[in-house]
């Protein structure tokens, strides 16, 4: 979860303001000053802690990204909720390139609490490679009980059966879609797959659909977060009439890459895994890296590379300590021992390891380390596109956040690429 907030939406900023009577009210106005550039006036409520970490040159900064969405189109309807003691408001802002939720958060003692920038929703446009007539989707359930969680088949027309895949999302609390701005990349995936033949089976992530759930464990790991619906969407993927059960795969993507050993050697049966933009790096080293490439100074800084600090340090029987970065000790020592890329070759399946050179979340010094170590095993291609990104959408220049509100859709060679690889 905290991967996400630094990694996907670097800039997802918590800011910290003073409460109205209203809190409707306040978050309406707090995104209109936000809008207006009135950063003086938007920091008037913040506690002094607040505007020492976020000063005005902060604000600047954010709302030079704001402005990179395009003019404001539509504010739509405040909507308020309870949590606990809090009042959470979300207001949809509609922009001309990308649509954002502006989530405000005000706790009971009167001061505003949270102030979140979110993705909002895309009006997603088939790509060419998707043949609609060549495929149907269909409802399944990933799981019983209550873990369980929605999902989508989407199945080729024609006589079956097919090689399969399942779909395993990055960081954070992703839908079906892995819709991150405005790219949905899973569905891309799906759609440009069973176009080519291949049996797709994404789904909702746990954290997506229980999250507040998950963090009232108290004590998780990448087990309940990624792995164990992994499996068994896997196991699910076997038993429908279209799949050949001897030809099902994984393709994860970032965190879900980074996994995806981990989750091939609890299956044990895989035909093999497309590792999308996985990092072999520790999740706090990517985090110091990108915010160094990002150009954040001061404090933040200081937060990431405390944070690295203490995560190198720790050891198993910390886990009753005190929740690092808003993540429970129990997620961080799980994965001290954990290198995906020994795991990776020491089961020996059939790989495909994809990187965008564009990607600065999981870079090319993860490909290289990939290439080290499983580059001169059977069965194992690499290859990296020049003009990709993180969500292996094509762009020019230096990679930014700003580029992820734009439209874009999954490029077609990666597709290509895939189906190859499977089929």
């Amino acid at each position: 979860m905290l991967k996400r907030a630094l990694t996907l939406f670097p800039l997802l900023t918590m800011l910290l303001l003073a409460q109205a009577p209203d809190p409707g009210a306040l978050a309406r106005k707090a995104v209109d000053l936000l809008l207006a550039g009135k950063y003086p006036e938007f920091l008037a409520g913040a506690t002094a802690a607040v505007q020492k970490d976020l000063p005005e040159t902060e604000l600047v900064k954010l709302g030079a990204l704001i402005k990179g969405y395009g003019a404001v189109q539509s504010i739509g309807e405040t909507t308020v909720t309870k949590s606990g003691p809090n009042s959470i408001a979300m207001i949809p802002v509609k922009f001309a390139n990308q649509n954002i939720n502006f989530r405000v958060v005000i706790n009971a003692s009167g001061l505003m609490a949270g102030f979140f920038q979110l993705p909002g929703g895309v009006d997603w446009k088939r790509p060419e490679y998707s043949k609609p007539d060549s495929f149907k989707e269909r409802a399944v359930t990933v799981g019983e009980g209550e873990w369980k969680l929605p999902g989508t088949l989407t199945v080729p027309v024609g006589a079956g059966p097919f090689p399969a895949v399942v779909l395993v999302h990055g960081s954070g609390p992703n839908d079906r879609d892995e819709t991150v701005g405005g790219a949905k990349v899973f569905k891309d995936l799906a759609e440009g797959l069973a176009s080519r033949g291949i049996v797709v089976l994404r789904y909702e992530k746990r954290t997506k659909m229980y999250g507040p759930r998950v963090a009232a464990l108290g004590k998780f790991t990448v087990q309940e977060e990624v792995v164990e619906d992994a499996e068994k969407a896997l196991a699910l993927l076997r038993t429908q009439p279209e799949v050949n059960g001897q030809k099902v795969y994984l393709i994860g993507h970032s965190m879900g890459a980074y996994l995806a050993p981990r989750i091939a050697e609890a299956d044990g049966k895989l035909a093999g895994m497309v590792l999308m933009a996985g990092n072999v790096r520790p999740m706090e080293d990517l985090l110091v890296e990108q915010a160094e490439y990002l150009g954040v100074k001061g404090n933040q800084m200081d937060t990431a590379k405390g944070l690295q600090a203490k995560v190198k340090k720790l050891e198993i029987g910390d886990e009753d300590s005190p929740a690092l970065g808003g993540v429970p000790i129990s997620y961080w020592v799980d994965l001290k021992e954990y290198h995906p890329d020994a795991a990776a070759k020491a089961l020996g399946v059939p790989m495909l390891i994809l990187q965008g050179e564009r990607d600065y979340q999981v870079t090319m010094t993860d490909f290289g380390m990939w290439k080290a170590t499983v580059g001169a095993s059977k069965g194992v291609k690499l290859k990296s596109y020049p003009a990709l990104n993180h969500l292996f959408v094509a762009g020019e220049g230096k990679s930014l956040p700003a580029e992820y509100a734009k439209a874009g859709h999954v490029a077609a060679a990666v597709i290509e690429d895939i189906a190859g690889f499977v089929k």
